[in-house]
């Protein structure tokens, strides 16, 4: 079978073993691979628990609430009791899910969480998803010194300085490779990424070559064709700065597929996410970039991404060179749709998405943002000062000339939420240097919502243009310039209380629309908003 560039990620337990009731049936586990067939899906890394603990029969490591008398969440207890009761019904979960994805022409890689905190025994309660080893280890973990400030990220990581610890998630790799008929092995090294006390990542860099190699070895000795597959931050220096020499890694050899993960959006929607350092790095090499497509949204409109938004993250992506597409997150659309099936049909095929509706966006930071990277890429919201021009990257892969000159370019809508604006507030827009006019534009009045799907957010406008063929984007990346040239005078703008939230006026969201006919002169589907019913 070819070697995968379209691969998805289960985590084997949220829509999965967490779901059903004790004691699951065969059938039922085997529905993780059931609900990907006859999809575009070459092959599925399908997580072993939790990282700590784990859902099959293993042997050298401990098994999911093995160390738990009383649990404080049912669906953690529900789940060791499924697994337990395939296991003792003949059925080993992990073995289950490999001969079911074979049987749909489907490859199966186990994956593992390298990290993971340890928490503390209380007489009163016990963390259900911890390890005795971790518990019992506190010596091997990052901040074991005492010498890390409070705002250090993840100091209970296992500090793979030590053996012990390097030793320890070994034993799991190699039981699962010589026991289970695997076409591969995931690491996850983007998840909880810190492997060293910040004082020794240098050297701890080799240290973690060195066990990257050993993890490789093992993986082709136990089968020449079988591939190892290693998630990182898709920035390279992200992860160096962390201990992970991904460029090293590929220069030796001992690494088949990187899978670039953007931290910084983690599971939420980047359009715009730059994986192109990555792709250079193994430009050359055997190795194969494969980059982590994300579908959460999280906005006032969406929680998932629809179909226009994923073939425009989709095609930025292909247009960076890139070998394929991993799809991190997605089990969180469980229970399936048609919508679902409609992104996979679409996903490996650039081609046939560049002539289809696609929607852009600008990140917009969540609360939770990422700890790890303050420097990291600047997303949305940005602030507004009079006079002082914003200038904001939007990067698309729509070829809008090409099929303008067809006569499929339906209309291209350019978007942006700016708060703390009002009717009396005049600012001005330009794409790529050219002033946009007021005659393509709308505005929406959002100074106050009583309610919204996903954020209450007040204070601003939608600025909404339709822009003509003068004023249209082009492809690759295009400069949005947005100047705020007068404030009412009679609303203050500073930081004014500590419930409402900042008064000055900011760009909050940023979205280009592009979208298309079937041919020239068609309809926009049976209901088109310009004709009505019946087209």
């Amino acid at each position: 079978m070819p070697k995968p560039n379209i691969i998805f990620y289960h985590d084997g337990r949220h829509p999965l073993i967490y779901m059903y009731e004790p004691p699951m049936q065969k059938e039922e586990y085997e529905a993780a691979i059931d609900e990907l067939a006859g999809t575009s899906i070459e092959a599925v890394t399908f997580c072993l628990g939790a990282g700590r603990v784990f859902l099959h029969d293993t042997k050298v490591a401990e098994f999911w609430g093995h160390n738990v008398d009383k649990w404080p969440k049912i669906t953690r207890h529900r789940t060791h009791l499924n697994a337990k009761s395939l296991i003792e019904a003949g059925h080993d979960p992990l073995r289950l899910v490999c001969d079911r994805a074979h049987a749909k022409n489907m490859l199966l890689y186990p994956s593992l969480i390298a990290q993971g905190g340890s928490d503390v025994r209380h007489e009163t309660h016990l963390w259900d998803r911890s390890s005795n080893f971790r518990y019992e280890n506190k010596h091997l973990e990052i901040g074991a010194r005492g010498d890390l400030g409070s705002g250090f990220p993840f100091p209970d990581n296992l500090d793979f300085k030590h053996e012990a610890a390097r030793n320890e998630r070994f034993a799991v790799i190699e039981e699962v490779l010589n026991n289970y008929p695997v076409d591969g092995f995931e690491l996850q090294l983007q998840a909880r990424p810190r492997f060293f006390h910040p004082d020794e990542v240098e050297s701890g860099r080799g240290i973690m070559t060195d066990w990257v190699r050993r993890v490789y070895e093992e993986v082709k000795k136990s089968g020449p064709d079988r591939e190892l597959a290693i998630r990182v931050p898709h920035r390279l220096e992200q992860s160096l700065a962390v201990g992970l020499d991904v460029r090293e890694w590929i220069d030796q050899g001992i690494v088949d597929v990187l899978i670039g993960y953007d931290i910084d959006a983690e599971h939420w929607v980047n359009t715009m996410a730059d994986f192109r350092p990555l792709v250079e790095a193994a430009k050359g090499s055997d190795c194969r970039v494969i980059v982590a497509i994300s579908s959460m949204v999280d906005s006032d409109r969406y929680g998932e991404a629809p179909i226009e938004m994923v073939r425009a993250t989709a095609c930025n992506y292909w247009a960076q060179g890139i070998d394929g597409l991993f799809m991190g997150h997605w089990f969180r659309a469980w229970p399936y749709q048609a919508s679902f099936y409609e992104k996979l049909r679409e996903l490996p095929h650039a081609d046939v998405m560049a002539p289809k509706d696609k929607y852009y966006t600008l990140r917009t930071l969540k609360a939770t943002g990422n700890p790890l990277d303050p420097k990291g890429e600047k997303p949305l919201p940005v602030n507004l000062e009079v006079g002082e021009p914003v200038k904001l990257d939007i990067t698309i892969s729509d070829d809008l000339p090409r099929w303008g000159d067809m006569g499929r370019v339906h209309e291209v809508l350019l978007r942006l939420r700016i708060e703390n604006v009002t009717e009396r507030s005049r600012l001005s827009f330009k794409l790529n240097g050219n002033e946009i006019p007021d005659g393509l534009l709308r505005k929406i009045n959002e100074i106050y919502r009583m309610t919204s799907p996903r954020h209450k957010v007040n204070g601003g406008y939608w600025f909404i243009f339709r822009l003509d063929r003068d004023h249209w984007p082009v492809e690759g990346t295009n400069n949005l310039e947005v100047t705020l040239l007068e404030v009412d005078p009679d609303v203050i703008t500073t930081p004014h209380c500590n419930i409402c939230g900042p008064a000055f006026p900011h760009i909050r969201d940023v979205e280009l629309e592009t979208k298309y006919l079937m041919g020239k002169n068609f309809h926009r589907g049976y209901v088109d908003p310009d004709v009505g019913p019946g087209f």
